[in-house]
């Protein structure tokens, strides 16, 4: 007869670790893309604030792209503060291409979350 003296516990714990190791390379694939949907949602931060940044840089110069289009002279502050925003349009363009770019790459996040929200709901 097998007496209860704590030998039992430890050589279930022992299975257990085993059986978890043989289940880590996909534990490891399961980190590796939630680190990599972490440092998407970052770069998406990231361009996010450069692209508000940007856009404050280039300011409202839509009234003063209009006045100039529409053949109207601008100069002293005004002309100035086109260039400054013309200038900052092609930074703009970029910012807007990475931003893209970025919410593109950040999408399984999303579907990371829908699944984790289901998972909660579930239990």
């Amino acid at each position: 007869m097998i007496k209860p003296n704590g030998v039992k516990s430890e050589a279930v714990e022992e299975l257990t670790t085993v059986s978890e190791v043989e289940n880590l390379p996909e534990a490891v694939d399961d980190l590796q893309d939630i680190d990599n949907i972490l440092n998407s949602l970052k770069s998406l931060l990231s361009s996010v604030e450069k692209l508000q940044k940007v856009r404050q840089e280039v300011g409202d110069i839509k009234p003063l792209i209009g006045r100039m289009l529409d053949g109207e002279l601008v100069s002293g502050e005004e002309l100035e503060q086109l260039k400054t925003g013309v200038s900052s349009l092609a930074r703009l363009v970029r910012a807007y291409s990475d931003h893209q770019a970025a919410l593109t790459k950040a999408q399984p996040a999303r579907q990371l979350l829908d699944q984790v929200l289901k998972e909660r709901k579930a239990s």
